[in-house]
């Protein structure tokens, strides 16, 4: 009754961006980043990613709150290495992994067919 609808949860509104970065002014080399219209399956792989990159200290993420569709991620990283080159690669790299698990599924069905 009190829920958002259902299209709420993945159409930007004019003006909305889907990124939002900011310095975190607490921790040194860090960023806060908001994903607008996401939730757990994006956020815990971009963050399961960032923890493979040795240059990255710190990466975390939570949701603010259940019926707002966004996450939060934080990430540290060494200092010669900037929180949004971390953010990027880590994106680029996941998206080329997806890719792979992509072919070799298609290819194990065509295979099984």
């Amino acid at each position: 009754m009190n829920a958002p609808p259902t299209f709420e949860s993945f159409l930007l509104y004019e003006g909305e961006k889907k990124i939002i970065k900011e310095q975190d002014t607490k921790v040194p080399n860090a960023a806060i980043f908001t994903v607008n219209k996401e939730d757990h399956t994006l956020g815990n792989m971009i963050r399961n990613q960032l923890l493979k990159d040795p240059q990255v200290l710190f990466a975390g993420y939570k949701l603010p709150h259940p019926l707002e569709h966004k996450f939060v991620i934080r990430i540290q990283t060494t200092s010669d290495y900037t929180p949004h080159e971390a953010f990027m690669h880590a994106i680029t790299d996941l998206i080329a992994e997806l890719s792979l698990f992509e072919e070799r599924f298609k290819g194990d069905i065509l295979e099984n067919a």
